[in-house]
């Protein structure tokens, strides 16, 4: 009697795949009852035909795995890691993280990046807001408080991942963006009438007219399968939230999010592909890139939105760069006028390093 008519007589359930091994789990994508190794190899091959379809990579190419030590980035390093090795991609890999100075978040999950470099054989370059604003979360939330912290570090991430990846001197950055993310960007950008981020939210790849293209190698890669296959893989990760981030506006469009998914899974691709469908009327005026008149950030204003929130903590006023920068005339921002109780902003340049 061979294996697959023990498990039919024992009420066992064939992997639909393989139609050989017991099936171990359901993938939420397609809700396929699947074993665990073909649930690897459908998984990876996944990713590697997004990799190969969207051109994301070429050969001797340096690029550098943002990594935050969570469920995401984690995987992609581990997957990326070993796509390169299986399909010679001939990359040079490294991982880069941002401390933002979240004492009892951040702290704890760089040291997983730090396991993860050893495991993996990846170098590691971390940097600091401290380093490069002067100013770590953590005295930034003592500050402005809890309400629009999550404005501040998601800026101050964003411009802080291109200049880790300036120093490394990579071509692009992989993030770990998964289909879930990017369903929920799609919603938000809906939501708050942002046609300029709606325009380019479900692109794979951004920021190719920037200084350093970023690529999300999970754009069509479920939640709940990074989950699954972190965990069957035993893979080495941290799964805490930001202490800051309970009452993130990104959380409600989460949960509506899997409350969809719930019903019919397909929903979080159909909304990608919603995203990827809609056409800005050719009235609508976009907003021009430039550059940061202080620091040379790519802006669409005269200075970036990290120098105007950098000048409203240094001058004591942090809501100056919340919303539209009300309150601020050009002259104030080309001749700024610190505080006596703040600190000034000439020795906190975010455009300080040399890149």
């Amino acid at each position: 009697m061979d294996t697959g008519e023990k498990l039919r007589r024992g009420g066992g359930r064939l992997c639909c795949i393989c139609n050989d091994r017991r099936a171990a789990l359901k993938r939420p994508k397609t809700l396929q009852q699947i074993c665990r190794e073909c649930f690897y190899a459908v998984f990876e091959e996944e990713i590697h035909q997004v990799i190969i379809k969207n051109q994301l990579f070429k050969p001797g190419e340096r690029i550098a795995i943002g990594a935050s030590g969570g469920k995401d980035s984690t995987v992609l390093a581990y997957v990326l890691s070993e796509l390169n090795k299986r399909y010679s991609y001939g990359l040079d890999l490294f991982l880069l993280s941002i401390d933002e100075g979240i004492t009892g978040y951040r702290d704890d999950s760089l040291e997983t990046v730090k396991r993860n470099e050893l495991q993996y054989g990846l170098p590691l370059k971390i940097v600091s807001y401290k380093d490069l604003y002067g100013w770590t979360m953590d005295e930034i939330v003592k500050m402005i408080g809890l309400k629009n912290n999550c404005t501040f570090c998601g800026i101050f991430r964003r411009q802080a991942l291109d200049r880790g990846a300036a120093l490394l001197k990579v071509d692009k950055v992989a993030t770990g963006h998964n289909a879930d993310d990017i369903a929920e960007t799609v919603l938000l950008n809906i939501l708050r009438g942002d046609i300029a981020r709606l325009s380019r939210c479900t692109s794979i790849t951004t920021g190719e007219d920037g200084p350093i293209p970023r690529c999300k190698p999970f754009k069509y890669t479920y939640e709940k399968e990074i989950v699954m296959y972190a965990y069957f893989k035993k893979l080495d990760y941290f799964s805490t939230e930001c202490i800051y981030s309970p009452n993130a506006y990104r959380g409600f469009a989460r949960e509506f999010i899997k409350d969809l998914e719930r019903i019919r899974p397909r929903a979080i691709l159909d909304i990608i592909k919603s995203g990827e469908d809609f056409r800005i009327s050719t009235s609508t005026k976009m907003p021009e890139q430039g550059t940061c008149e202080r620091c040379g950030y790519i802006s669409s204003q005269k200075w970036c939105k990290a120098c105007v929130l950098l000048e409203g903590l240094n001058r004591g006023m942090p809501k100056l760069g919340i919303g539209r920068t009300r309150g601020m005339s050009s002259d104030q921002m080309k001749n700024p006028k610190p505080t006596g109780a703040a600190k000034s902003i000439e020795s906190k340049q975010c455009g300080s390093l040399d890149f």
